[in-house]
């Protein structure tokens, strides 16, 4: 997909997009209506094998809870995007993207849908992106407490509300995948747009 650098691009509720993003240039995901998981994965432009990593982040941040300051690593220890200002201060990068097996295996009469992973594969494949390479992605206002005592996880709806953000910069050539959430629990039982824009 390509777009003017500057326009506000809306992602469909339930669905995903791919896209270039040069070094240097910024990345805005917004949440134009409130309450709405837009799943990111960044893929380095020079070899696709380089890949977000969620693991690698975690350990260089020592937090789970990234936010304005923060960098988002690559499977081989480069930064791929620094989060340069955030307006919710609450994302998640511990659960990897919805899929068909997800609806299947955690939700009771949900129809079957592809997720955010079928729906990454399929925006991403086009660039030679293997399904089973897609990795954790980094869940831009998903809401994922840990109990401190038990280490236990709960999905919550989002702390985002209407026109909130979260702005990255990219440090090196990128392809970005990027979802409107497909998860009802993730989303609060909600679907909605995912918009995002590129400035610079």
């Amino acid at each position: 997909m390509t777009k003017a650098v500057g326009d506000i691009v809306e992602i469909a509720p339930r669905s995903g997009t791919a896209f270039s993003l040069s070094a240097g240039q910024y990345l805005t995901v917004i949440d134009p209506l409130g309450g709405q998981v837009a799943d990111l994965l960044a893929v380095s432009r020079n070899d696709v094998h380089e890949m977000i990593s969620s693991g690698r982040t975690l350990d260089y941040a020592e937090t789970i809870y990234l936010t304005t300051g923060d960098n988002l690593y690559s499977n081989r220890s480069n930064i791929m995007l620094a989060i340069v200002e955030d307006r919710v201060g609450r994302h998640d990068f511990l659960l990897t993207p919805c899929s068909e097996a997800t609806f299947r295996l955690c939700y009771e009469n949900e129809p079957p849908h592809p997720g955010c992973h079928g729906n990454l594969y399929a925006a991403l494949a086009p660039f030679g992106i293997a399904e089973d390479a897609i990795p954790v992605a980094f869940n831009c206002f998903m809401n994922v407490p840990v109990d401190g005592a038990t280490g236990k996880l709960k999905v919550l709806p989002p702390l985002s509300r209407a026109g909130d953000f979260i702005r990255f910069r990219a440090e090196m050539d990128l392809l970005i995948g990027l979802t409107a959430c497909s998860a009802p629990a993730s989303n609060g039982g909600t679907f909605k747009p995912i918009h995002y824009r590129i400035d610079g």
